[in-house]
């Protein structure tokens, strides 16, 4: 059932040099992991074939955005059909405020990180593109004071 995959102490210190900055440079990531260019090369193509690596972001701050207002939308769904979840999910993150979206168990449907420029905006949004929909049901709003990034994500140490 687990799509895990079995990762070396090199694995998982480029996993973690990369997850704190994704532009070193294969000879500074080879010369940290102590192993040589080429060989950091295959073990970082490696990862990504076989999808733990799925990719480079590029994050952005919202506020030089002119976006300064973050929240978190708890959006409960009913009925919670398949066939509008689809729909549902391709409106919201096509929404140019939506940052991220998660399908939950529990009392909401959904969670929508969105960040815009005002508290009228906000309140636009909520009001024009969740509950004017049939299917939403609900929407609480959290306003997001604060946002720290945590550590990079590596395997479980059991499964080390």
């Amino acid at each position: 059932m687990s799509d895990s995959v079995l990762l070396d102490p090199v694995d998982l210190e480029i996993l973690r040099l990369l997850q704190n900055d994704a532009r070193t440079t294969y000879k500074d990531l080879a010369a940290a992991v102590g192993v040589a260019p080429s060989t950091c090369l295959d073990r970082v193509g490696r990862l990504r074939r076989t999808g733990v690596i799925l990719g480079h972001e590029l994050r952005v701050d919202p506020a030089r955005l002119g976006r300064p207002l973050e929240a978190l939308l708890a959006v409960q769904v009913r009925p919670h059909r398949r066939e509008l979840i689809g729909p549902f999910v391709e409106r919201v993150r096509a929404l140019p405020e939506s940052r991220a979206l998660f399908h939950l168990t529990g009392p909401d449907d959904y969670l929508v990180h969105v960040a815009v420029a005002s508290t009228g905006d906000l309140q636009r949004l909520v009001v024009d593109e969740f509950t004017s929909q049939p299917e939403v049901a609900r929407v609480e709003t959290r306003l997001i004071f604060q946002h720290w990034d945590c550590g990079p994500l590596l395997p479980p140490t059991s499964a080390i």
